[in-house]
């Protein structure tokens, strides 16, 4: 029996996809089915060199994996723009959970997820960090716990957007601390942000968690940049 409540409110608060902008049926998730077939799937492949590029080298990260292929001024972009900037938090817990269904394809051990945090005048800004609702999701998908408070961001950091690679990777060192020990040292940590660019962010991260003690530390984020 259809949900008339739920009726009732997507007549007078209608929920709009992010990718095309048409209104969602009730019974739609939050991106509709042409949006989310329309996004490039990042195949085996490019996940390898990805890894081997921003993360073989250190021995830092242990493994990486990401959903998407981030493609400029295509459907992913307005998507994750409207996750970050338009506070469509279950559209992040959705990103979330697409993404923890692709990490049990692989064969992780995982005991904790932690978001990529901002610093704590970006939040104010903003309101809120976008990859903590990823880690909602991925908690979901998966059934590990997540923890929002073991590592903050010490470091005000601009924009990586406009940054070349080496000047990304000084941007964000030693931009990280984690806050409880406790609560990361010896366990198998999962880090979770948005978009991987040159992976500089999640390396800085991973670098932290590591010298608080952590096991193994794998990443993961919805996209990975072309």
């Amino acid at each position: 029996m259809k949900n008339t409540a739920g009726y009732i409110f997507d007549f007078f608060l209608p929920r709009i996809c992010p990718g095309c902008n048409k209104k969602l049926s009730i019974e739609e998730k939050p991106v509709c089915a042409d949006c989310l077939s329309s996004i490039l799937i990042a195949d085996e492949d490019r996940l390898h060199n990805e890894f081997d590029k921003n993360f073989g080298s250190t021995k830092i990260i242990k493994d990486y994996y990401a959903k998407y292929v981030f493609e400029t001024d295509k459907t992913l972009q307005q998507i994750i723009h409207a996750l970050k900037y338009n506070k469509q938090f279950k559209l992040g817990v959705f990103l979330g959970e697409l993404l923890g269904e692709g990490i049990k394809m692989q064969d992780w051990q995982i005991d904790l997820i932690i978001p990529i945090p901002i610093h704590h005048l970006k939040k104010a800004e903003r309101g809120y960090n976008q990859s903590d609702y990823l880690a909602k999701g991925l908690s979901k998908s998966l059934s590990i716990p997540y923890s929002l408070k073991s590592i903050k961001r010490i470091k005000y950091t601009e924009s990586q957007t406009k940054l070349k690679m080496k000047e990304r990777a000084l941007n964000v060192s030693n931009a990280f601390k984690v806050k409880n020990v406790g609560k990361v040292k010896g366990k198998n940590i999962l880090i979770v942000d948005d978009v991987c660019t040159t992976g500089a962010t999640l390396l800085e991260c991973g670098i932290a968690m590591y010298k608080a003690g952590a096991g193994s530390v794998y990443a993961c984020s919805v996209a990975v940049a072309e």
